[in-house]
């Protein structure tokens, strides 16, 4: 039995199949963010007081300069995803919408980039 009309069956429209994974993203994203989070703020307060070259020798550890990498990705990736639910329920007409999350979307992965890129400068410096 199927909860979709029938002329929504001849159209093909109904369920777009996307937001239980769009969801499951967003809470996996923040899930994995608890522990990185956590982790970046234990980090950043034991070296709060440090130079330049102990911060460099500090972030040259590979698993430290992975962890850093892998926090940017998730908090761009889970921004992104949180965004884009936004500007879906709440933003009309339609082209702002997309406007809003085209925008939205390409200065997220700049942002990310350019963050990521700086960590692995000063980590393979």
């Amino acid at each position: 039995m199927s909860i979709r009309t029938p002329l929504a069956h001849v159209r093909g429209l109904g369920t777009a199949k996307d937001g239980t994974h769009h969801w499951w993203l967003q809470r996996v994203t923040s899930i994995v963010l608890v522990p990185l989070v956590l982790w970046f703020i234990i980090s950043m307060l034991s070296v709060s007081h440090a130079d330049y070259e102990t911060f460099k020798n500090w972030l040259g550890n590979p698993i430290r300069a992975g962890l850093m990498v892998a926090l940017l990705a998730a908090v761009f990736y889970h921004a992104s995803l949180g965004m884009q639910v936004i500007y879906e329920d709440y933003v009309r007409p339609e082209w702002a919408k997309y406007a809003a999350l085209l925008i939205t979307q390409v200065v997220l992965f700049l942002l990310g980039a350019i963050s990521i890129v700086a960590v692995l400068k000063i980590a393979l410096a």
